[in-house]
């Protein structure tokens, strides 16, 4: 297994998602993943830059961490063959480091544009069609399309990488992970559905799955765990929730009654190894081959890489590698 270092664009500043990756570059993480966001999940997060500004500034900043999105939406708040040509770039900028993370979205992030929210069927028809021709632009040419959601006249990106931008498709069921085994260099999920694992890399050939577990490391476990709960309470209705309320204090509604004891049974917290061994297992067992950590506060991103160098990483190659 690789075991990478997430950037939560919704909890940091700018400047620091920047020299917090030097540094994780540095502690020895394999990978690095970024979220792509126009809102915090919450407004206590306090934060959303644009992920795509940061990743120039992560290209020149660091010299060998992969990146990569986690995950960018092309169907609404970008046009795909927009997201083409800064995957694009970014292919460029960074030497060949940079994977195209994609997935279907939410409305949190996508409504600010005006065109409101499609139901799940038509999300899915327009993301297939944003991905075949995100695919199409990043194999070069030039590129004319005519779909039910989408056009492209004419269009071809100038400036490619050597080696075409890997894309990876965020999947957690039956369509998603369809649409992934058809047209993914990589599987993405947030949970470790190891069916869905299983098919895709039954049917795309053995290629990598990309699984992300949050974690609230810290010394003082009543801390990290009161920590986790304010970082993490937003997730606990799952995706299908998720993926439809429209904006912070909407999912501050929506998790009111949320207790700490809800969002640990899914987030390691504290400073016991073992408990950050036995997440990373499930993912293992399910078929994941990547696992990128996203470490809960901005203010303990330090103490974490510190531990994660000395500790963390050793072990899990010992067990995983």
């Amino acid at each position: 297994m690789k075991f990478g270092y997430t950037l939560l664009s919704e909890q940091t500043p700018a400047r620091q998602l920047v020299t917090d990756l030097v540094a994780a570059e540095e502690a020895g993480f394999d990978y690095s993943v970024i979220s792509d966001h126009y809102f915090p999940w919450l407004e206590e997060q306090g934060h959303s830059a644009y992920a795509w500004s940061v990743l120039g500034a992560l290209a020149q900043a660091t010299d060998r961490i992969p990146l990569m999105t986690f995950v960018t939406c092309p169907i609404m708040r970008y046009h795909p063959a927009v997201v083409a040509q800064k995957a694009a770039t970014m292919g460029v900028l960074s030497d060949g480091r940079f994977t195209l993370g994609l997935g279907a979205g939410e409305n949190l992030n996508e409504h600010v544009v005006g065109r409101g929210w499609p139901s799940v069927d038509v999300r899915h028809a327009m993301f297939a069609e944003a991905v075949e021709i995100i695919k199409e632009l990043l194999a070069g040419g030039y590129v004319t399309y005519q779909g039910e959601h989408f056009r492209v006249d004419s269009a071809k990106l100038y400036d490619l990488p050597d080696e075409p931008v890997p894309v990876g498709i965020a999947a957690s069921g039956g369509r998603s992970g369809r649409i992934a085994a058809r047209y993914a260099d990589a599987l993405i999920s947030d949970q470790p559905v190891a069916e869905v694992v299983q098919r895709f890399r039954a049917e795309a050939g053995g290629k990598p799955a990309y699984g992300q577990i949050p974690v609230a490391y810290g010394r003082d476990p009543d801390e990290a765990k009161k920590r986790a709960h304010a970082t993490w309470k937003f997730s606990a209705p799952g995706w299908k929730v998720m993926a439809e309320l429209p904006g912070p204090v909407n999912f501050e509604a929506a998790t009111g009654t949320v207790r700490p004891e809800d969002v640990v049974e899914n987030v390691p917290y504290g400073a016991d190894i073992d408990d950050y061994l036995e997440a990373v297992g499930k993912w293992a067992d399910a078929g994941f081959t990547h696992i990128s950590f996203c470490q809960s506060g901005a203010g303990h991103q330090e103490e974490f890489r510190t531990w994660a160098r000395a500790e963390l990483l050793p072990a899990l190659r010992e067990r995983f590698g």
